[in-house]
């Protein structure tokens, strides 16, 4: 397939690290214990997450603007994000002394709005439009064309994409060993094309793996029709991976330069982000935790082998943590939802008590009393110790007689009634 446009080059990525120094944290790679145990590999994170405005981001913000003139710096830039490429343009702009305006749509969590307002100061005002990302993006493309502003692309842009690479770099140089695997999240697909940019030259060996939210296969589905593609309905709950189209830049490149890309369950990456922080103490938000999650899908190849892990960032909302539990729970079979038909009558609710193993507990219980019927339903939400105990459950409540609907593999009416 013929390409129309330029390629990121790894003379390219170098500049942009010259760019980069002072500006951005050289990151750590470090080797964890917990994981190789795991899957008996010897598995390094690079830790993105403790990056200036905790993801990388920055490298590909900072690099687009620094490799500007004066003259188009001087009309100011605009972006258009709801996370973590927002902080970035923030940050380089009052890094820079720049303008810049940010469109983020209005169902933007307060605690991001506040993060970017941080990290750029007044040098950057913040818009709020639209419901969703398209709004704000079809908002900050008007804006350009109607100022001198220089937009800034999330992902599909050459020097976005060179900054990027700065972590295939710093990985590389910091790696005292062979890398057989290397893993990265994808959304449009920018930390990917750089990274792989950087390690087919210099590592062409490495298995490079990228990894997306199952809700969201934007790269995986275009490279298996061999175009870019939209996507109509994506689940947006990775929101640093979720995106309805990738790049045609990078769309090129990952369609080239990667071995595989892994897809992985929502459900999955909560379990993952909770073990990250319980047992390192690393808070990860769902595109980070994105390539941990991925380790048990190749669990047999990497055995033995050494592999780098990217923690991509760290900005995880804490207000999502309730949701992270339950989808983790649902994921893991501990955490069942049913509609039960109890007779209306005294004793009918002590009797189904009996029903429950001794492990098991109600964790949700909505009723409303139906006094013109025998039965009135119940929103009951079970949650078990270990995934064995559900089959036991199932038959002990049909051995009683308990009337009830399983609502966890009814998308639509688990969404309306959960």
């Amino acid at each position: 397939m013929s390409t129309s446009h330029q390629l990121p080059t790894l003379d390219n990525i170098f500049l942009a690290a010259e760019r980069l120094r002072g500006v951005i944290n050289h990151t750590p790679i470090f080797f964890n214990a917990h994981l190789s145990e795991q899957y008996g590999a010897n598995i390094y994170l690079k830790r993105e997450d403790l990056q200036t405005v905790r993801s990388y981001k920055i490298r590909g913000a900072y690099n687009k603007m620094a490799s500007l003139t004066p003259e188009a710096l001087a009309g100011g830039v605009v972006c258009a994000s709801a996370g973590n490429h927002a902080q970035g343009v923030a940050y380089a702009c009052r890094k820079m002394e720049v303008k810049g305006a940010i469109f983020m749509p209005t169902t933007t969590p307060a605690q991001k709005v506040k993060q970017v307002r941080l990290f750029g100061q007044e040098w950057i005002e913040i818009h709020l439009v639209g419901d969703t990302y398209d709004d704000a993006y079809h908002a900050s493309m008007a804006y350009r064309d109607s100022t001198n502003a220089v937009f800034v692309h999330p992902f599909d842009d050459l020097q976005v994409i060179e900054g990027q690479g700065t972590v295939g770099l710093e990985i590389f140089k910091d790696a005292d060993f062979k890398i057989d695997y290397l893993l990265m999240a994808i959304g449009g697909g920018g930390l990917a094309s750089g990274i792989s940019t950087v390690f087919k030259q210099l590592s062409p060996k490495t298995q490079l793996i990228g990894v997306e939210p199952e809700g969201s296969p934007t790269m995986h589905k275009s490279i298996q029709e061999g175009h870019v593609v939209t996507l109509d309905n994506i689940d947006k709950f990775v929101d640093g991976a979720a995106v309805k189209r990738a790049g045609d830049i990078t769309f090129d490149i990952c369609s080239k330069s990667l071995n595989q890309i892994l897809l992985v369950p929502e459900g999955k990456v909560c379990s993952s982000i909770l073990q990250l922080y319980n047992e390192e103490a690393i808070v990860a938000e769902p595109a980070g935790a994105l390539t941990v999650a991925a380790l048990d899908l190749i669990k047999e190849d990497i055995k033995g082998k050494n592999v780098v892990v990217l923690i991509s960032g760290g900005n995880n909302d804490i207000t999502r943590t309730e949701e992270i539990k339950e989808r983790s729970l649902l994921y893991e079979g501990l955490k069942h939802y049913f509609i039960i038909r109890f007779p209306q009558r005294s004793g009918a609710f002590r009797e189904f008590l009996n029903v429950l193993g001794p492990n098991d507990d109600i964790a949700r219980f909505e009723y409303v009393k139906k006094t013109n019927r025998e039965q009135g339903p119940a929103l009951v939400g079970i949650e078990l110790k270990s995934r064995e105990d559900f089959a036991p459950l199932i038959e002990r409540m049909d051995a009683n007689r308990v009337v009830y609907e399983y609502l966890n593999d009814q998308p639509d009416l688990f969404q309306f009634m959960v």
